[in-house]
C-alpha cells in the first residue's frame, strides 16, 4: 500500500502556509570535522511593530534547536519552534485520519471520473476509508484512482522550518542573522601520492572531501573548514593490547608554523570561491598540491614480548615523507586518508596501499604503513628461558631476517613489550631503548641474504 500512497496520489490545489522569509539569505558555513557545523543566514526581513510570528524555511533538517539565535537591530525573540514533520503523500494520509478526503476512480474503458467522499479511518498497512455505509480499503490493484485532499495540514512543511516569535522595537525592513548548528554535515583531508622510490621524492595532492546529510541544500555559501577536535569529540586510537598505539619508527610531531590562519588551537581551510553545498553530496575541493617533496622507503617489524614464530612474517612497509617547509609538504595536514601509488615498468600508476593520519603539525616527519612485504620477512625465536631466582627470568631471543630483494634493505627491529625495569644483558648489535616498553635494532640486511641478531633480557616474568 505504501508504494501505492507513494507514486498513485494526486492532489488538488493545496493552500501552503506563508512564509516571512521565502529562501535562505546570505550564507556562511563553517565546517568542523566532526559531524558538525555552524550556519549563518542573513535574511532581509520586513518586521512590524510589536510581536510577530516569523517562519524561516530551508533551514537543516537536523537543526540543533538549543543553539539556535537570532540577532537583528530592535528584534528581541520571545519563542522559537522547530518544525520537522515532512509534507508528502503518506503522511498527508497519515493527518488525515479523522477527516473527510475526495476518491476518484476513473474508468479506463471510458475515462469518466467518479467522486465519492470518504472519511479516513485508519492508516496502519493500508487505508481505511468509510464511504457512506460501507467500509473499505483503498487498494493498490492498479485502476487509476487518485486521492483529493482539502488542504494541508499546519504542522505539516515542504521543507525544514524554524518558527520564531519576534518582538521588534520598531517597523520596518533590516537585516537579520539566523545562526544555529546541526550535525549531518562534515569534512576529511583526503591524499593521493605517487612515489617514485628511485628518485626518492612523492607528490601529494591534498582534497577536502564535504559530505552534507543535514536535509537541506545551502546555495553559494561563502564556506570556512576548521581543522581540529572540537570539545573531545574525538577519541585517540585504542590499542587493547598495549593501550594507545605506539608511532611507528620515523614518526616525529614538528614544530614549525605554517602560513595559514588560525583560530585558537584550530587551523583553518577556506574554499577560494563560494559554492553550493546540495544535501546528499559529496563534495571534493583541491587544497595541496606538491611535487618533488622527499620521501623513502622503509622497512618495520614490531615483535610483542615473547613472540615466536615457526616461519618467518612479513615486515610492514612505510612510507616516510616530512611536513616540513624544507624539502617537505609545507601545511599543516588535517587528519584523513592517505592514499599511495607507485608507476610500473609501463609507466602506469598502480595503487599499493594507504592508511590514516591524524592532525599534523608543519614540520612533523610522518612514517605511513601502507601494507606488508612480500620479500622482506623476520622470525623471532625464543632461545631459552631461565628462571634465576623468585623473581627474575633470563630470556634469550634471536630474530632471523631475511631479503628476498635483489637490493639491500633496512628493517627497524622492534622487541615490544618490554618493562621499565627490563635489562639487556647481551646484544650481537647495538640497538636503542626507544621508551621503557621499546628496544628497536636497525639492521641492514644484504641484497638476497639474511641477517641475524640476538638479545638476552633480564625481567621479572
Amino acid at each position: 500500500m505504501r508504494r501505492f500512497l507513494l507514486l498513485s496520489l494526486g492532489f488538488a490545489a493545496l493552500s501552503a502556509p506563508a512564509f516571512g522569509q521565502a529562501g535562505q539569505g546570505d550564507l556562511a558555513v563553517t565546517v568542523y570535522n566532526e559531524n558538525l557545523a555552524l550556519v549563518q543566514d542573513t535574511r532581509q526581513l520586513n518586521l512590524p511593530a510589536g510581536r510577530s510570528r516569523q517562519e524561516f524555511p530551508n533551514v537543516s533538517g537536523q537543526i540543533s534547536p538549543e543553539t539556535v539565535t537570532l540577532s537583528g537591530a530592535d528584534v528581541g525573540v520571545v519563542e522559537q519552534n522547530f518544525d520537522f514533520d515532512l509534507l508528502s503523500p503518506s503522511k498527508l494520509m497519515e493527518k488525515a485520519v479523522g477527516e473527510t478526503i475526495t476518491i476518484v476512480r476513473t474508468n479506463p474503458a471510458t475515462g469518466a471520473e467518479q467522486r465519492e467522499r470518504a472519511k479516513v479511518l485508519a492508516v496502519n498497512g493500508g487505508v481505511v476509508l468509510q464511504i457512506g455505509e460501507r467500509i473499505e480499503v483503498l487498494r493498490d490493484d492498479g485502476l487509476p484512482v487518485r486521492v483529493i485532499f482539502d488542504r494541508v495540514p499546519e504542522n505539516l512543511r515542504a521543507r525544514p522550518t524554524l518558527s520564531v516569535t519576534v518582538e521588534a522595537a520598531r517597523a520596518g525592513p533590516r537585516p537579520v542573522t539566523l545562526s544555529y548548528l546541526t550535525p549531518g554535515m562534515s569534512w576529511k583531508a583526503d591524499y593521493v601520492t605517487l612515489f617514485d622510490e628511485q628518485a626518492g621524492r612523492i607528490d601529494v595532492q591534498g582534497w577536502v572531501t564535504l559530505t552534507n546529510t543535514t536535509g537541506t541544500t545551502y546555495g553559494n555559501a561563502d564556506t570556512l573548514l576548521i581543522a581540529g577536535s572540537i570539545g573531545g569529540r574525538n577519541q585517540p586510537y585504542y590499542d587493547s593490547r598495549r593501550g594507545y598505539r605506539p608511532p611507528t619508527p620515523g614518526s616525529r610531531p614538528g614544530t614549525e608554523t605554517p602560513e595559514r590562519e588560525s583560530l585558537g588551537d584550530f587551523y583553518l581551510y577556506p574554499l577560494k570561491e563560494r559554492t553550493t553545498i546540495a544535501n546528499q553530496q559529496t563534495k571534493q575541493v583541491s587544497f595541496l598540491d606538491v611535487s618533488g617533496a622527499a620521501a623513502t622507503r622503509a622497512y618495520v617489524y614490531r615483535n610483542p614480548w615473547l613472540g615466536a614464530r615457526n616461519e618467518g612474517g612479513s615486515a610492514d612497509t612505510v612510507l616516510r615523507f616530512s611536513s616540513s617547509r624544507n624539502q617537505g609538504l609545507g601545511d599543516a595536514l588535517p587528519a584523513g586518508t592517505v592514499r599511495v601509488y607507485m608507476k610500473d615498468t609501463r609507466g602506469n600508476a598502480q595503487f599499493i596501499g594507504e592508511n590514516q593520519i591524524g592532525h599534523t603539525p608543519m614540520g612533523s616527519d610522518i612514517a605511513l604503513k601502507t601494507g606488508e612485504a612480500f620479500d622482506v620477512k623476520v622470525q623471532p625465536v625464543v632461545v631459552s628461558r631461565q628462571k634465576m631466582s623468585d623473581s627474575r627470568w633470563r630470556t634469550v631471543m634471536r630474530y632471523t631476517l631475511t631479503n628476498a630483494k635483489p637490493q639491500p634493505v633496512t628493517v627497524d627491529l622492534i622487541q615490544d613489550g618490554l618493562w621499565g625495569d627490563v635489562r639487556i644483558v647481551e646484544q650481537s648489535k647495538p640497538g636503542e631503548r626507544r621508551s621503557a616498553d621499546e628496544m628497536l635494532w636497525r639492521v641492514a640486511v644484504p641484497a638476497n641474504g639474511e641477517a641475524t641478531v640476538t638479545a638476552t633480557f633480564d625481567t621479572r616474568y
